[in-house]
């Protein structure tokens, strides 16, 4: 009995220690992220999901998130204890002209800002903010199965995708007012050929980045077309995807 005893105290210590192991945050030091989703316009039924999907992953990447559809945040005070601020499906305008200086004033001292889908139909009035977006939303095809194209991996957000030339998936297609090419780094397109029910040519862009990421004056910006469906933030590679553009614009990876 004594030894069987001894057998499980010694079982039990080194499940302890692989459990432990596993909690080990990815990264020692924690990142603070202001996840803002407030909506003015059309409401994503995903939201509720993209925010949990950040949650899930917070622990292992060592996440401190404050998740808010609170404009009043948006202070130089509050702001500066975040190092990233991600606009998860907003839509219309939510920011007065305060806070949009407040957010100005965040970026301009180095930090980071990532945009998930709507993120591009958000504060069409306010040029500093279109700028680092990259692109605004013009229309869309009806949500559908369609084909991305993968142009550059030389991005930590591109690891889930490498060695593939394309990813196929159910998505709303965005179409952007004018083509961000010129002004961003585009790591995808969409293959156009690849959507099928549509009433029209309108969505059509010929050349169709879907995402992309900038980097001036210490300023890290990453956009990405997918997040329209629940299902996309359960999305293994996708998820992969976006927590390697968050930790990208903390500054934790190059």
């Amino acid at each position: 009995m004594k030894t069987m005893i001894i057998a499980f105290g010694l079982f039990f210590a080194f499940a302890v220690t692989i459990c432990a192991q596993e909690k080990k945050p990815e990264f020692e030091t924690p990142a603070h992220l202001l996840v803002f989703s407030k909506t003015d316009g059309f409401r994503h039924e995903s939201l509720s999901s993209g925010i949990k999907m950040l949650f899930d992953l917070s622990k292992a990447q060592n996440w401190v998130i404050t998740a808010t559809e609170e404009a009043a945040v948006f202070t130089p005070e509050i702001l500066s204890t975040f190092d990233v601020v991600i606009f998860m499906n907003p839509t219309g305008d939510a920011l007065n002209t305060y806070e949009q200086e407040a957010f100005e004033d965040f970026m301009k001292r180095g930090k980071g800002m990532v945009g998930i889908h709507a993120a591009a139909d958000f504060e069409y009035e306010w040029p500093f903010y279109g700028e680092l977006v990259g692109g605004y939303f013009k229309t869309h095809p009806p949500a559908q199965t369609g084909t991305v194209i993968f142009e550059n991996f030389d991005h930590p957000a591109m690891e889930p995708f490498k060695g593939m030339k394309s990813y196929t998936t159910f998505d709303e297609w965005y179409t952007f007012r004018e083509n961000p090419r010129s002004k961003v780094n585009v790591l995808a397109r969409l293959d156009e050929n690849s959507i099928k029910k549509y009433k029209n040519d309108d969505w059509r862009m010929g050349d169709h980045p879907i995402i992309w990421w900038q980097e001036t004056n210490g300023m890290r910006t990453f956009y990405t077309g997918f997040g329209h469906t629940h299902e996309a933030f359960q999305d293994k590679k996708i998820i992969e995807h976006i927590k390697n553009a968050i930790n990208w614009a903390a500054k934790r990876t190059d």
